[in-house]
Formats: C-alpha cells, sequence, structure tokens
C-alpha cells in the first residue's frame, strides 16, 4: 500500500533558474559544435579552429573530428566546455495560443463559421526549388502521420509548387479569393527567405484594400521565432510543424466564431 502521507512530505524537484549544458556529467557545461573555416585540411586549420572556439567561450576544447572539404575548406566538430550560463527567467518563447483541433473539428469550424470552403494558396517563392516543407502541410499524404489540408473537406487547397513569382502569387491569390496564403522557405543563404517574404507582404500590401489582404503565413527552418512582425506576415512557423497545427491556426484567424441560431418562438 502506498504511504501517502511520505509522498505528500517527499519535495518535488524544481527546474533551477540557472542552467549549464549537460556532458559528462550533470552542470559540466559541456558542448559540441560544428563550422566550416575557409582553410586547407592542416595543423594551422585545427589551431585556428580551437582560437575559434575559445572566443566562443570553450575552454578547454578539442577538436574531435576535422574533413577536409574540397582543397580549400574543412569541417570541424570541436567537444569542450562552455563557460556560459543560462538564464532561464530570460529565456522568451511564443506560446501557441489557440487550441489543436482534429481534422472534423477543424471542418465543423469552417462550415459553421464561415459557410463555405476556406481557401488556402500555397507556395514556394523566388528561386526556392524545395517544395518539402509546403507539401508536407498542403499534400494529402501530410507529415509526421497526419494527413495535409488537401484531406479537409471544408479547405480547398491550390498549390502552386517551387520557384513561384511574387507577381504570379498574388495573381493567384486574387483569382482564388484566397483567404490565406502559405509560403515555404528552405533555401535561406544570404537571407533569401528573409527578402523573399519581405517583398510578398509589400506585394499584397500594394495589391490589395486595406483591410482585405489575405491571411499570410511564412514557414521554414531558419525563420526567427517572433519575427512575423518585422516581416510582415501573420504567423511564422518553423521546424516541425504539422498539418493540424496550420489547420488549427487557420480555424483560429479566420473563422469567425458561429453565432448560435435562435429558436423561432412558438
Amino acid at each position: 500500500m502506498t504511504n501517502r502521507k511520505h509522498l505528500r512530505d517527499t519535495p518535488r524537484k524544481l527546474t533551477p533558474q540557472i542552467v549549464r549544458p549537460y556532458g559528462d556529467t550533470t552542470g559540466d557545461g559541456m558542448i559540441q559544435v560544428s563550422f566550416t573555416l575557409p582553410l586547407p585540411h592542416d595543423k594551422r586549420a585545427e589551431g585556428a579552429a580551437l582560437q575559434l572556439a575559445k572566443k566562443m567561450g570553450m575552454d578547454p576544447a578539442l577538436v574531435v573530428h576535422a574533413k577536409p572539404i574540397g582543397p580549400d575548406f574543412t569541417f570541424f566538430v570541436v567537444y569542450g566546455s562552455s563557460n556560459h550560463l543560462v538564464d532561464l527567467g530570460q529565456v522568451h518563447v511564443q506560446e501557441r495560443e489557440f487550441p489543436l483541433l482534429s481534422p472534423k473539428e477543424v471542418s465543423l469550424a469552417i462550415k459553421r463559421g464561415l459557410r463555405r470552403r476556406l481557401v488556402v494558396v500555397g507556395a514556394c517563392i523566388g528561386t526556392d526549388a524545395h517544395t518539402v516543407g509546403i507539401d508536407a502541410i498542403l499534400n494529402i499524404k501530410g507529415f509526421a502521420g497526419e494527413k495535409g489540408l488537401e484531406y479537409y473537406s471544408e479547405i480547398t487547397v491550390v498549390n502552386l509548387g517551387a520557384q513561384v513569382l511574387v507577381p504570379d502569387l498574388v495573381a493567384k491569390a486574387r483569382a482564388a479569393k484566397a483567404d490565406a496564403v502559405l509560403v515555404s522557405q528552405v533555401v535561406t543563404q544570404k537571407d533569401a527567405h528573409i527578402h523573399n517574404v519581405s517583398q510578398m507582404t509589400a506585394a499584397f500590401r500594394e495589391a490589395y484594400p486595406a483591410g482585405k489582404v489575405p491571411l499570410l503565413v511564412a514557414g521554414g527552418p531558419r525563420f526567427e521565432e517572433g519575427s512575423a512582425d518585422r516581416l510582415g506576415v501573420d504567423r511564422i512557423f518553423g521546424r516541425g510543424t504539422t498539418p493540424s497545427e496550420v489547420a488549427s491556426y487557420l480555424v483560429h484567424a479566420v473563422v469567425p466564431p458561429a453565432t448560435p441560431s435562435r429558436k423561432k418562438a412558438s
């Protein structure tokens, strides 16, 4: 029989406010980082890697892997102790402000709130030819065991695919009378994702009357959390986002709450 008094008296383990990385033992500060230097692989390159690691706050540090990438570059993995601490009181994250809904609940909310199908236009813009992100959300086969938005009975999906020019995206969204526009950006070299999305939001605001711009959503692995306002979009979704999260957000942001029907007086 369980001793309830013992359970009541046992103090719960509290999460510490200040934490250090964990490697071999708790609080030892050990971390592993990887990077590439524009140097041929030799002893001087390894010394440069250790110098960089020390400037990053790793001391002592050890090069545990070094691999040439062609004649002029070297990829490094460095393991060592970090001198930095993490103050959990200074950690700010964006919490999901809407409930996760099942496909049936999403469809029912759209039917009751919009009284028509919700129209979603999706694309990869600019030179981005990687449709894996947008397809994971839109295609019926979906992602992470969930079916994409094409599966939802009350959502009409227009998937424009890859390398869509911003003017074409705006024209297609207007023609489809889109409620929401979803843009995926996987290629992010030289901040291409930021430039492309900023260009897109400016184009939509120029093409639509004030207050009539469809919901603008961007997704991709390199977008910073909390950067939606700066980029001019309504929402940013990052790595690992599932179709149900996007569908639930669309209901939250686009679909007005259904008003209860009034019974006729007898």
